[in-house]
């Protein structure tokens, strides 16, 4: 007698189903599972050409746009190169969620047409691949957003950004992976199953939108879409070596998307692009916020682009800043290979010229605890009327067997109305305080300014192995306080020059867990290592600035290390 329930049956024919739409001929012969990195995969694997090689291999997203504007690349090749090579990542991550290429390429065939017929492209991201994390509404198609329970869920119309990036020209091609309930910083739901990460396929690819940060990790899309709660786009991109932008509230629509939680407004979630290219992330916030998103999205700030403030008008023009570095929270020390980006990034902006002073983690704990009490309020009722359509499970950890907690976002008892208006309220309390905070800073800079951003790890650890990454703090409390937060790559773990630390006097628990985890410096070997920028509310503008300086310094100085 069979054993499988009605919603693991569910499960087995959606997975047949997405298997189904990958074309045959596509199909190559994994790697074993001993080879753990797997980003040479894609150029190895024989089934793209040279010219596809080339083509996915571009870096800058304007390069890749100008190509396929001067003709010189069809929207249908690049379109066809970056769908194979998607389909590459999958089978190698475990990446994807919907896949419709034969749609994509349809669309791309317009997209060409267009072009020859009137000799204008159709807008600003005319013919260029987007993939979307599997939240983001297409009209027509499913989105379980990892729930068993929305297998089956079409959406009717698409969500305001999908509308926008079609309006401007975007073809979209793969939607991608997340975690059950997406209230996690890795990657696992019973639809799908885990995604790793490509560098080191025993480590997390980090989450919520690590399906985006794999598949962008392996040059499988150029410019992606996730979404950031608590450290969503940004925990992926630190941990696939690319880039990844978390705006402050209401500037790109999310009107249309699905979401857990929803409802909880006082701590929303916002969408941002992940990218292999820095520009690809100004563009496309320049792109989306250019296109009025106020008239689709009615919780869309009225807010245009402000060139002043890339500019940094309000930051001494750029020509010298002043970064503060928070080297720990006061709550967990991070572990050698994020102190040594932390040094590598201090140096260079100091040989660029800037001023670097420490950064002072004001009342990180409870900016912590307040937030946690809000996304756990009601997250249990909230999942379980979901799970209990049919029967699935909520997933009490990330790890491989799902057994190893309790489950840490979420509690088993709700607290009432009244209790959460007090956390609120206490919440507000702490962002005046960090505000006041901040402006306090002036009287410690040699720039007449405040701190005018300051880096900051995006978690103590580079990707940890499965079910072991339990810290979100790093990320979470910027959106606690709305500060916009742009990641950057730094560099990857080096067992010689990553060697583990004599033990500190441990700052919780949780410190000394994390101390513990970092016992051999092999298990982390090549991981990626990236670092965030973080600046003030509504400062988008100046934080995407501000990280190619940043950048910009960090590239330099490797220059100057590889020309010794």
């Amino acid at each position: 007698m069979s054993t499988t329930t009605h919603w693991q049956e569910l499960a087995s024919e959606k997975k047949g189903r997405q298997n189904a739409s990958i074309p045959k001929e596509w199909l190559i012969t994994p790697p074993t599972d001993d080879v753990l990195d797997v980003t040479d995969v894609p150029a190895k694997c024989g089934l793209l050409s040279a010219r596809e090689l080339g083509i996915t291999e571009v870096r800058e997203v304007t390069v890749l746009l100008n190509k396929i504007a001067t003709g010189e690349w069809t929207s249908v090749e690049v379109t066809t190169a970056f769908s194979k090579r998607a389909i590459i990542a999958h089978q190698i991550t475990n990446c994807l969620t919907e896949i419709f290429i034969d749609r994509a390429l349809e669309r791309a065939a317009w997209l060409d047409e267009q072009l020859r017929s009137t000799g204008k492209v159709v807008g600003p991201l005319h013919g260029l691949p987007i993939s979307l994390k599997d939240q983001i509404c297409i009209k027509g198609l499913e989105t379980t957003m990892g729930y068993v329970s929305w297998i089956g869920k079409v959406a009717e119309r698409d969500a305001s950004l999908t509308e926008i990036l079609i309006e401007c020209g975007a073809n979209l091609y793969v939607r991608t992976n997340l975690p059950q309930t997406i209230m996690w910083p890795e990657t696992c739901n019973l639809v799908f199953g885990r995604t790793v990460n490509p560098a080191n396929r025993t480590l997390t690819c980090g989450g919520s939108s690590g399906g985006e940060g794999a598949l962008l990790g392996l040059s499988g899309s150029i410019l992606g879409v996730g979404s950031d709660i608590g450290g969503s786009v940004r925990i992926p991109a630190a941990m696939n070596g690319i880039y990844g932008f978390r705006p402050s509230y209401h500037r790109i629509p999310y009107e249309g998307s699905v979401n857990s939680l929803e409802g909880q407004d006082s701590l929303p979630s916002v969408l941002g692009p992940l990218s292999t290219d820095l520009g690809g992330i100004k563009l496309f916030m320049q792109v989306v916020i250019g296109q009025k998103p106020w008239l689709k999205d009615p919780l869309s700030l009225r807010k245009h682009w402000d060139e002043a403030e890339y500019q940094l008008i309000e930051h001494g023009g750029g020509k010298r800043l002043t970064f503060g570095i928070l080297w720990n929270d006061g709550v967990v020390v991070p572990q050698p290979p994020v102190i040594r980006a932390l040094e590598l990034t201090k140096a260079a902006l100091i040989t660029a010229g800037h001023d670097v002073v420490d950064w002072k983690p004001h009342k990180h704990a409870e900016i912590y605890k307040a937030t946690m009490d809000i996304w756990t309020a009601a997250a249990k009722e909230d999942y379980t009327t979901v799970t209990s359509q049919t029967g699935e499970p909520i997933l009490r950890s990330m790890s491989t067997t799902h057994t190893t907690d309790t489950g840490r976002y979420i509690k088993d008892q709700s607290i009432s109305a009244f209790e959460l208006f007090q956390v609120q309220k206490r919440r507000t309390a702490l962002r005046k305080e960090y505000l006041d905070y901040w402006n306090s800073t002036k009287a410690s800079t040699t720039t007449g300014r405040p701190v005018d951003a300051v880096i900051s790890p995006v978690a103590p650890f580079p990707p940890p192995p499965h079910g072991k990454n339990t810290n979100a703090e790093y990320t979470s409390v910027w959106n606690a306080l709305d500060y916009p937060a742009c990641v950057f790559p730094v560099t990857k773990v080096d067992p010689l020059l990553d060697q583990p630390k004599p033990a500190h006097r441990f700052l919780s628990e949780e410190d000394q867990a994390v101390y513990e985890l970092y016992d051999s410096p092999e298990t982390f070997k090549n991981a990626p290592v990236g670092l965030q920028l973080v600046g003030r509310t509504q400062e988008d503008e100046a934080v995407i600035a501000m990280t190619e300086i940043v950048d910009a310094a960090l590239k330099a100085k490797l220059y100057d290390r590889q020309r010794l």
